[in-house]
């Protein structure tokens, strides 16, 4: 019985030391730990990497390339531009006979008149709308002969007319340099004409009255050069590019008889003798 009771009491003993054993390590793991994490720095938290910005798309072409207009400048939005252009050409001839294709002229003196007035708004910064108006008038006296080695007929022709016309237009300024003083422009216009001429005959024998009424319509681009000279104040000059034109010509002879003449033109060639001058004013 006494070996049982000290069997026993050993068996408890080996377990209490065992459980008191393993309590210890469980309290000094612990407190490792604890340590460990307070002397482990804090781990960093890396941020994402900033995205690279995009690059800007560089400029494809020249209208992609124009400089920005400054509120203060001439051809800015809310501007208005004006001007006027005169023209007189006049011409005569010597004491010797002129020689043309069919004869001579031996005689003759003659004008051309035009005046032009134009204005125009910039309904946004470098685009301009307006309208030329216009008057002109021809007139010409002439002594001639017509095939004088055959049939020798000499004649004395007056001629004269008054025509008007209208001509709005869509102006647009390029700003390819950065200046104020130099830019480029187009001008694409509708032109409404009418004119109305007189032109009398006399061989001597007879004379003959020609009445002549001209419709004309005629759509072009007009590129150029604008240099402002002055503080607000242009020289311009433009060039016919392309166009279009249409004319109707009702023809009364004597009072008697009539036509009609209808002629149709298409031009995609530079028109060296459409060149235009001007001098312009801004607001």
């Amino acid at each position: 019985m006494r070996d049982f009771f000290y069997f026993y009491g050993m068996k408890r003993l080996i377990l209490s030391v065992a459980l008191f054993c393993l309590c210890a390590v469980s309290a000094f793991g612990a407190e490792a730990d604890s340590l460990v994490q307070k002397n482990t720095p804090p781990a960093k938290v890396e941020s994402p990497a900033p995205t690279p910005p995009k690059e800007e798309s560089k400029p494809g072409g020249l209208l992609d390339a124009l400089y920005p207009v400054d509120p203060d400048e001439s051809i800015a939005a809310g501007h208005f531009q004006g001007g006027a252009t005169l023209s007189l050409i006049q011409a005569n001839t010597e004491d010797d006979a002129l020689n043309v294709i069919l004869g001579d002229i031996y005689e003759g003196e003659g004008y051309m008149f035009t005046v032009e007035v134009f204005g125009g708004y910039f309904i946004k910064d470098a685009l301009a709308v307006g309208a030329h108006l216009g008057y002109t008038r021809t007139w010409f006296d002439i002594d001639f002969s017509l095939l004088e080695d055959i049939a020798d007929v000499k004649q004395h022709r007056k001629y004269v007319s008054n025509g008007f016309f209208a001509q709005p237009f869509l102006k647009n300024y390029m700003k390819v340099l950065d200046s104020r003083n130099l830019y480029l422009f187009n001008e694409t216009s509708v032109k409404v004409g009418y004119s109305y001429g007189i032109s009398q005959t006399d061989d001597g024998e007879e004379m003959d009255k020609t009445r002549n009424k001209t419709w004309t319509i005629e759509a072009g681009l007009n590129p150029g050069l604008c240099i402002m000279v002055l503080n607000r104040f242009a020289f311009e000059t433009s060039v016919g590019l392309l166009g279009l034109s249409t004319s109707v010509i009702d023809v009364e002879e004597n009072g008697e008889s009539h036509s009609r003449l209808v002629y149709n033109i298409v031009n995609f060639t530079i028109n060296l003798l459409a060149l235009d001058f001007s001098l312009v004013y801004f607001i």
